[in-house]
């Protein structure tokens, strides 16, 4: 395996356990209740594991893909950040929105929360991966 791949690797395990960690907060503090609060009718009775998983998995490639970067040596903290901040309002508002509109009833503060969500969880996930792995990712970039 090259140290470019390695280098994307470890950015992905790293940008995964602070993703994980962050969004396991913010779903049992703040989403869950607003969730509960405005749209019960469309909760389900259980999680399902699958569709988590597979979020998971693929939302944290576009983190690093769209924000951490860790093969651009040239990218600096604030644009990785501002490209995972992009990435964030992007996608969630694609949700959001959607479920706007296509959802009877469905509550523009919910719509609006998840796109804040989107954009400050990516945003924090980039610029906490990026300082983390700051040295790794120099070395990574200068010697490919």
């Amino acid at each position: 395996m090259n140290a470019r791949t390695k280098t994307w690797l470890l950015s992905y395990a790293a940008a995964a356990v602070i993703f994980a960690a962050i969004d396991v907060v913010w779903i049992l503090t703040v989403a869950n209740r607003q969730y509960e609060n405005h749209i019960p009718h469309l909760m389900a009775p259980s999680v399902n594991a699958a569709g988590a998983v597979a979020f998971y998995l693929i939302f944290v490639a576009g983190i690093v893909h769209f924000g951490i970067r860790p093969n651009d040596p040239d990218a600096t903290l604030r644009q990785r950040v501002t490209g995972a901040a992009l990435y964030g309002f992007f996608t969630y508002a694609t949700w959001a929105l959607t479920a706007l509109a296509v959802l009877d009833g469905f509550p523009a503060v919910v719509a609006l929360t998840d796109i804040a969500w989107g954009v400050a969880v990516c945003s924090a996930v980039t610029w906490l991966t990026a300082t983390l792995l700051r040295r790794k990712l120099a070395r990574a970039t200068a010697s490919a």
